[in-house]
């Protein structure tokens, strides 16, 4: 089975129609402004979805008090309840950092009739960081061993779905973004060694999100890219993207179809399978044949160093072992694509 959090609903019709007007009128042009800057669609959904169930909670138990007039003791009473209703520590987190944008957006555009009004959600401190989910490691055998079960069964795009995630490290929704022509002669790049994809959209701000030329390591991709276009190719299916869906006409198979992969993949090797593992196995494979961290931030895009740390799944007696043994200091050779 994929990996699944719980979270308990508190937003019903009913409470939402009793939310304060303030608040309702506060939170709509946000949301407004929001759309003015260009943030995402979704960004702007989850605000939403986000905002109605923290403003559920105060009609609740706050006396559906107008957000402007609220406490640190409202917050705190807030946290304790989120706690006490099972919400995990990084999702009252993620409430409190939505409660704590749209407190700048008062403090910036509403000082005019609110000069008095400052951020106070940050004073109220965050409960600890727990692991909610267990995380799963894969070994190369692992998924050497899903890449055969598929391709024996004929699977051909779920082996190019795994394959492609696992050697460009991008996220579930990105691997959808691919094109055919992103795999032609003519985007094969460093001697070739990597393909080199046109502008994909990834994580990020605005409408647009993140543009992005992503990389695909070549030699282990490509086995499983060619045996899915020559199925492609047997069985008339046509479309430019590269995973094209049946039924939507110039467009890609939905991330509801890479969820139900997902769970069937779990059930072939009797482990976990999420799409973000393979995310963490690219950096981690990368850091374990002596990539240095800047090249691994360039290949995936990241803006900061800090992530490659968060991605690598070594452990630190085997990094220093990469380093040190009875002998002392072990002088690596530099860092090629070949030793991949």
């Amino acid at each position: 089975m994929s990996r699944h959090v719980k979270q308990r609903k508190v937003s019903t019709p009913e409470l939402i129609a009793q939310i304060n007007p303030k608040n309702t009128q506060l939170i709509n042009e946000w949301m407004s402004y929001l759309r003015s800057v260009q943030r995402s669609n979704t960004t702007i959904k989850s605000y939403n979805e986000d905002l109605t169930f923290i403003m559920c909670w105060n009609v609740l138990y706050n006396d559906n008090k107008f957000f402007i007039e609220w406490t640190k003791r409202n917050i705190i009473a807030f946290q304790n309840w989120c706690v006490e209703f099972g919400n995990s520590p990084a999702r009252i987190r993620r409430l409190k950092a939505v409660l704590s944008s749209l407190s700048n957006y008062i403090e910036n555009m509403w000082d005019e009739d609110y000069p008095n009004f400052r951020n106070i959600i940050k004073k109220v401190e965050n409960p600890v960081i727990t692991p909610v989910l267990k995380k799963t490691v894969f070994s190369e055998e692992d998924i050497e061993n899903l890449l055969n079960i598929l391709t024996e069964k004929g699977y051909y795009d779920r082996a190019c779905a795994v394959a492609l995630a696992r050697w460009s490290g991008r996220r579930k929704a990105e691997l959808l973004r691919f094109k055919v022509s992103d795999f032609s002669d003519d985007k094969i790049v460093c001697n070739g060694a990597l393909y080199k994809s046109s502008p994909i959209k990834t994580k990020g701000r605005g409408i647009y999100g993140k543009q992005l030329e992503c990389f695909t390591l070549g030699k282990y991709f490509k086995p499983y890219l060619d045996r899915w276009m020559d199925y492609r190719f047997s069985h008339g299916i046509i479309g430019e993207m590269l995973f094209p869906s049946p039924v939507r006409r110039g467009e890609s198979i939905s991330e509801s179809t890479l969820t139900a992969w997902a769970e069937d993949f779990t059930k072939l090797i009797d482990k976990d399978f999420y799409w973000h593992s393979l995310r963490h196995m690219t950096v981690t494979s990368f850091k374990r044949a002596g990539m240095p961290d800047s090249v691994i931030k360039s290949y995936i895009g990241w803006e900061s160093l800090d992530m490659v740390g968060l991605y690598d799944d070594t452990e630190t007696s085997e990094q220093l072992g990469l380093f040190f043994n009875a002998d002392g200091v072990v002088k690596r050779d530099a860092f090629t694509l070949a030793s991949l």
